[in-house]
């Protein structure tokens, strides 16, 4: 028996266990479509670790071309003028592995398209795009026998959609809930912890660059429906679009309503949520939608702070899963699409048809209104006796119970406010009053503000929110 040294058992741990980079027949070429913040970071890993993934792979990831719209423009990270291309097409004809980051529906939808007809693998971050057409993207990968995987698309580093789709495989996800966007997170943490305006939060969170110059996906809920959509669809195994998912933004949240929400001991977060439910009519189904929510401050979610997501998923045997971290930048993203491009590669090393994501299950999409929630209601009514008593039998006649009703005097500074309206007289002194319900059913809570509005009583409804985590 031969003896080994030290150096001999060193050298036999670091070796790669697949076929090594040295005795591959080639590199594996990597096609990359997009050199925006998160391309460039893929680019730059692409180059500067190509040691560490060959090891990793079994052999070396080439990065074949950079498709651009200007090969002469500046970049974040510049590679050798010959790797920018124009040339889309060509540059998806020559790779084995095509990796989408340019966003939008087309031409990313088309050259994906093409990619998985010419037996490339993809890897993309566009979550408008799968929230829109991913069914019909899964089955054309799974008829070519290639990959498409998309971790990037949801919630920057954070690997969720992995462990959605393998290690809770053998669970019933009953609920997907998480903070999803971080530009709405920062802007909500900011009007929280010191204050600002809807305004003020969003011009600085598109100083520090969390927020685009339109910053309307993110703002008005899309971002996150879109994310809704695909961790749904990997969640409950079946099939579901953006437009069916309901989607409320932030640009009507007020001072005031933190203030409301700050005294009841509540935090305002923007929540994408998924969950199973059966509608009153027997139907088992799953309901999506976005909006802001108020969570208790004790809550998993409501702790987090600044351009960070979470991701909060309650299944039947594992029970509740917490997934945090930063959920965009380009390095971030670009640690999730690297995983997916060597998850890939090593595939591609050993041989073997592609993975897929076909979603196998029949499950409807239902109204929001058959959502259980609760909702915090603010109202501005008559300060007099009998209000509340008549609040009150208002709610129950709806099938809703209350929790909580605070009333308040309206402000000196509110009253003067109101003096110039011509509703306003001295003989008609106003409170304001919070009311918290009970979960319901959601169309049950939209009726009773509804029937609220007609009181005689009620001069205005504030606000309206729905609380989450109690």
């Amino acid at each position: 028996m031969t003896a080994t040294t030290p150096a001999d058992r060193e050298a036999t741990q670091q070796a790669p266990s697949q076929t090594s980079p040295e005795s591959s027949p080639e590199a594996l070429k990597i096609a990359l479509l997009g050199a925006g913040t998160v391309g460039s970071q893929v680019a730059r890993i692409l180059t500067e670790d190509a040691g560490m993934l060959a090891a990793r792979v079994g052999t070396r990831l080439e990065l074949a071309g950079v498709f651009v719209r200007n090969p002469d423009g500046d970049r974040d990270y510049r590679l050798p003028r010959e790797l920018y291309t124009a040339d889309a097409e060509a540059l998806v004809d020559s790779a084995d592995i095509v990796v989408e980051l340019m966003g939008g529906i087309e031409p990313a939808k088309t050259l994906i398209e093409r990619a998985i007809a010419h037996g490339s693998a993809v890897v993309t971050g566009n979550k408008a795009l799968l929230a829109q057409s991913g069914s019909e993207l899964f089955r054309a990968a799974a008829d070519a026998g290639t990959q498409l995987s998309f971790e990037a698309s949801v919630a920057g580093a954070i690997p969720i959609l992995r462990p959605l789709r393998d290690s809770l495989a053998g669970d019933t996800v009953t609920r997907v809930m998480g903070i999803a966007n971080g530009t709405t997170n920062y802007i909500l943490d900011q009007m929280d912890s010191t204050g600002a305006t809807f305004d003020d939060a969003l011009a600085d969170a598109q100083a520090l660059g969390y927020a685009e110059a339109d910053p309307t996906a993110d703002v008005e809920g899309h971002d996150a429906a879109a994310k809704a959509a695909i961790l749904a669809n990997l969640a409950f195994h079946a099939p579901f679009r953006i437009d069916e998912v309901h989607c409320e933004g932030i640009t009507r949240i007020t001072a005031a309503d933190n203030e409301a929400a700050s005294e009841a001991g509540y935090v305002i977060k923007l929540l994408a949520i998924a969950e199973r439910i059966t509608a009153r009519d027997g139907t088992a189904g799953a309901v999506l939608r976005v909006h802001p929510t108020l969570l208790p401050r004790e809550h998993p979610l409501a702790a987090v702070r600044g351009a960070f997501n979470a991701v909060f998923v309650e299944a039947e045997n594992a029970g509740e899963l917490m997934f945090y971290g930063p959920g965009a930048g380009g390095a971030p993203t670009a640690s999730a699409v690297m995983g997916d491009v060597v998850s890939i590669a090593r595939r591609l090393v050993r041989g073997g048809a592609g993975r897929t994501h076909t979603p196998k299950s029949v499950v409807p999409a239902l109204p929001v209104g058959e959502a259980h929630t609760s909702y915090m209601v603010v109202l501005r009514v008559a300060d007099r006796p009998g209000v509340l008593a008549s609040i009150a039998s208002s709610v129950a006649e709806h099938g809703v119970s209350i929790v909580s009703m605070r009333q308040v005097p309206l402000a000196e500074d509110d009253l003067v406010a109101e003096e110039s309206s011509e509703e306003y007289t001295d003989e008609t002194p106003e409170s304001v009053l919070r009311i918290i319900t009970h979960e319901a059913r959601e169309q049950d809570l939209a009726a009773t503000v509804a029937a609220l509005e007609q009181l005689d009583v009620v001069t205005e409804v504030v606000s309206v929110l729905r609380v989450e985590g109690n």
